[in-house]
């Protein structure tokens, strides 16, 4: 992982290969800090009133927790814990959640990510999938084009049969404003391989949808 935006931490928290940022650079915060207490003031707010005091440094922050994901790198992650395994039946995860920033507002959407892949030799460990979906998440995205880089991801660095992903989101960039549907959501997919087929789609978006009992 680039630590262009961090500093370095003796309390680094690295579970599953994957680093909790806690801490940040102090002259980048400072950088984006400035140009928030510049838009405080140009929206007609005080930046200098107590419950905004500390709001810029805090945006800063956020901001660049929320736009991590151009520190990692999804093939790394994957290659991380590839297994030799003959397995060949169809792999499932379902329900990942998704958060991400829409490019186009800087707001928010949200919701679930299903992606299936079939194996050709190898697979992967389960938890590096989720983190393959983060890692492209957060960023400023489309929902589209995120559906496109996880299955691209996973078809470039397993070579799997086949990968299905498919996303359902709720953004609030058409919730909060625009045509102001609260209830709306956008559903995207992507297929390689198998999962161009028919059958092989059907049953993915069966799996994804039935509930265990």
């Amino acid at each position: 992982m680039s630590n262009e935006n961090y500093d370095k931490y003796d309390d680094e928290e690295d579970v599953d290969g994957y680093i909790k940022i806690d801490r940040y650079n102090p002259e980048l915060i400072n950088n984006i800090s400035t140009h928030y207490k510049d838009i405080l003031k140009q929206l007609g707010e005080d930046p200098e009133r107590e419950g905004l005091l500390k709001t810029p440094e805090r945006v800063a922050k956020a901001l660049l927790y929320l736009t991590h994901g151009y520190d990692l790198n999804p093939k790394d992650i994957l290659e991380s814990a590839k297994f030799t395994e003959e397995y060949s039946q169809m792999v499932v995860v379902k329900d990942i959640e998704v958060y991400s920033m829409c490019e186009h507002h800087m707001l928010p959407f949200f919701g679930k990510a299903h992606i299936a892949y079939i194996p050709n030799g190898q697979v992967v460990g389960l938890s590096k999938i989720p983190r393959v979906v983060d890692a492209f998440a957060r960023r400023l995205q489309v929902q589209e084009r995120l559906t496109n880089q996880i299955r691209d991801c996973i078809q470039e660095t397993l070579q799997p049969i086949g990968v299905g992903v498919v996303i359902e989101c709720r953004h609030l960039c058409m919730c909060m404003r625009g045509v102001q549907k609260q209830n709306s959501v956008t559903t995207t997919s992507a297929f390689t391989g198998e999962f161009i087929k028919e059958k092989t789609r059907a049953e993915f978006l069966h799996l994804i949808s039935s509930k265990l009992s």
